[in-house]
């Protein structure tokens, strides 16, 4: 770096630091304007924190998800918003700007991925202070950085209901941010590339080139209603120059904005002189549901002070066959009642060992306390150790050891889930005793449902939204413990997949050619022959045979080590498939492969990372990374990449694969208690590097949700 750049990097930064440092504050001693912070902010047209174009300093709550969509002058933006870390978010956008002919559409689509850190947290003299990253592994037509800040300010003097509020935003920027009214640079930036297949990381352009100031003001009046002014440092060149689809007049933009609901959020907006735009906002958090759950309240647990009478103790009831018998089957009714199934049950005079099945509850600990206190209502007085075990497809996943004293002593007090989980532990299950009282009637059991299904396909040029909706018919039987037979039938009723471009791939076909698949309206999803078993205390193991998703069949075997009270597990699988033919009946195409990857997975705090090693569909070597966010109450939103031998010229559009995925449980929506979700995985570009085969019944997140790390996390369902 020369010396003047190195000034110039000086002066920007002082400058920067005096953005922040420069708004004043007001005591409060009775002034007419106090700080004040709000809870969640609002969102400019890119879908981030901000006033109207430009980006404030503003964070998200803690784990809060924002979808928007935002329109002005011939350019749309789709934008979805998850703030991952306090301090930490992520965006990914998708773009239109009509008349931008780069590669002959009347309308050019965009994909682009921001980062927002936080520098300083606002606090009651501090402003608080963001850099971010636009654009970074996109194409580089938004690319842009920035450091910001921002101060609130409540007016009470100014609003009609005496709670408004003032946020003041001022920052730097470069890039798109830096194209109007610069003062200073730091450095050339290599210019946008057209013809570059994108999704690589920009960071030659980081902070490079001229710098210029923005500026903005918003006003919450106090009664869902707020008005936004600002100065914008974008000069639009690409869409002013090349596609004409505005003129840009001035500098200033200003507009207001109705809260409409707690979640949902509009904008109307006068823009750069000459352009009308509006928005529309909705946010949510994971943690609070839509719908609360309701389910029936449990009865109390009977303390055996209360009733216990000196033949009570008396331990000779555990030699009593017809005794045991009669408590199993009291047991397998009275839980059925609550949608938990037994699978067995071992009764010692001192001690019971529970191995059920929870069909119903999104969160075990949820099941565990219900057993408990069922337990408690019906087993002899003796008893006093009850060892919870959760199946997983015939597998015992952990053990939930409770005092039944302790169950007794806690349930009334103001930490009872604290207090009865400080006394509980979680570890490894102990194998079947010879004396375990099966659960005849589990065996064989056949099951099916008929669902609607959706399918989507995203961002092909010419329709960037494709979806195909009809019904499925699943069907499985479950012939013996850890064995099952499982198959699913689909009916499309309406859907334009068919209709997307083909594949223009230099890689074998392994999943580009969606739109093949996509032709027939009745179609075999899968059908396969599945066996789980536990090899040794810690390792679980599964052997899968058959047709597992839309686009292979064949044979696959996995062993996880997965330990209940260890936040890392490691994983290991191996496939032999061969591609399905289109009409996905039961022929094969011509191409086959051998694939598999070894797995590491870490899970602290609300987090998971995984790292998948191996080889790929397309006979590629290389690595996947994800990190997800995991919710107590089910929810998980998180991101992936993988990076293979492939070189991004063959890999084509996107340069390599990654993608953002999440999950919602249905009992967050509805209220109503089930294990169901729904999910969804969106690739910026489906192509044919790094890629897996979808294989039914993997291992580890079953078995995840039922460790110590779980079920601590869930310790609040306990009582309910």
């Amino acid at each position: 770096m020369s010396i003047s750049q190195r000034s110039a990097w000086r002066r920007t930064l002082l400058a920067a630091l005096l953005c922040g440092a420069s708004f004043p504050v007001w005591a409060q001693d009775g002034s007419d304007i106090t700080y004040s912070q709000p809870q969640a902010p609002s969102l400019n047209m890119y879908g981030v924190p901000g006033v109207l174009d430009m980006p404030s300093a503003e964070m998200l709550p803690d784990g809060q998800a924002a979808f928007s969509y935002s329109y002005a002058g011939g350019i749309s933006r789709y934008n979805m918003t998850f703030q991952a870390f306090p301090w930490l978010s992520a965006t990914f956008r998708y773009s239109g700007i009509q008349d931008l002919d780069l590669y002959g559409f009347d309308t050019y689509y965009d994909r682009s991925f921001d980062l927002r850190l936080r520098l300083l947290k606002e606090g009651h003299y501090a402003p608080a202070v963001t850099l971010g990253l636009q654009d970074i592994a996109g194409t580089g037509l938004n690319a842009s950085e920035y450091i910001v800040a921002g101060k609130h300010f409540t007016t009470p003097g100014l609003s009609p209901s005496g709670e408004g509020q003032l946020h003041v935003t001022a920052g730097l920027g470069w890039g798109r941010l830096g194209s109007m009214g610069a003062f200073t640079s730091t450095g050339s930036r290599p210019s946008y590339d057209s013809s570059s297949s994108g999704g690589q990381l920009s960071a030659d352009q980081w902070f490079r080139g001229d710098v210029a100031p923005f500026a903005g003001i918003e006003w919450d009046s106090g009664q869902n209603w707020s008005l936004k002014a600002e100065y914008s440092s974008d000069a639009y060149v690409t869409e002013t120059e090349k596609s004409d689809v505005f003129k840009r007049k001035s500098s200033f933009n200003f507009g207001g904005e109705y809260q409409v609901s707690d979640t949902t959020r509009i904008g109307a907006y006068y823009l750069y002189g000459s352009i009308v735009g509006v928005s529309a906002q909705f946010q949510l958090n994971p943690r609070h549901e839509i719908t609360p759950l309701v389910i029936a309240a449990p009865d109390p647990v009977p303390p055996r002070r209360d009733w216990a009478e000196e033949s009570d103790w008396d331990p000779s009831w555990a030699q009593s066959e017809t005794s045991r018998s009669k408590l199993f089957e009291d047991l397998k009714t009275a839980l059925a009642n609550d949608g938990i199934l037994i699978e067995s049950l071992t009764l010692h005079a001192r001690s019971v060992d529970i191995r059920y099945r929870n069909p119903r509850y999104q969160a075990d600990t949820l099941a565990v306390g219900r057993i408990a206190r069922i337990l408690a209502r019906y087993l002899p007085a003796t008893v006093e150790t009850f060892r919870i075990v959760p199946m997983v497809d015939g597998m015992a996943a952990s053990a939930v050891t409770i005092s039944r004293t302790t169950l007794e002593d806690t349930e009334y007090l103001p930490d009872a889930t604290d207090a009865v989980w400080a006394g509980a532990t979680v570890g490894d299950a102990p194998a079947v005793g010879a004396d375990a009282q099966i659960n005849g009637d589990l065996y064989p059991k056949f099951s099916w449902a008929l669902t609607p299904y959706t399918k989507t396909s995203y961002f092909d040029p010419s329709e960037p939204f494709r979806l195909d909706v009809g019904a499925q018919l699943a069907a499985t039987w479950q012939f013996s413990q850890g064995w099952k037979l499982a198959g699913a039938v689909r009916q499309r009723v309406w859907g334009n997949i068919k209709d997307g471009r083909l594949s223009n791939s230099v890689l074998p076909h392994v999943r580009t050619d969606q739109t093949a698949y996509a032709q027939e309206d009745t179609t075999l999803k899968n059908l396969y022959l599945q066996h789980n078993w536990k090899m040794a205390p810690d390792i679980y193991a599964r052997a899968s045979a058959g047709l597992f998703e839309e686009m292979y069949g064949g044979v696959s075997g996995e062993v996880l080590w997965k330990q209940a009270d260890n936040p890392l597990a490691f994983g290991a699988e191996l496939n032999y498939v061969k591609q399905r033919d289109y009409d996905q009946l039961f022929d094969f195409r011509d191409y086959d492969v051998v694939t598999g990857h070894v797995s590491a997975y870490y899970r602290f705090e609300d987090y998971l990372l995984e790292v998948d090693a191996g080889r790929y569909l397309a006979g590629d070597y290389g690595a996947t990374v994800s990190l997800d966010r995991i919710f107590d109450n089910g929810w998980s939103v998180g991101a992936f990449a993988t990076v293979t031998d492939v070189s991004s010229e063959e890999f084509g559009e996107g340069s390599f694969d990654k993608g953002v995925r999440f999950s919602v449980p249905i009992a967050w929506l509805t209220g109503d208690p089930n294990r169901s979700s729904y999910g969804m995985t969106i690739r910026p570009t489906q192509r044919d590097g790094g890629q897996r085969v979808y294989v039914p019944g993997r291992l580890y997140e079953d078995i995840r949700g039922k460790d110590n790390t779980s079920l601590t996390k869930q310790k609040a369902g306990f009582w309910q």
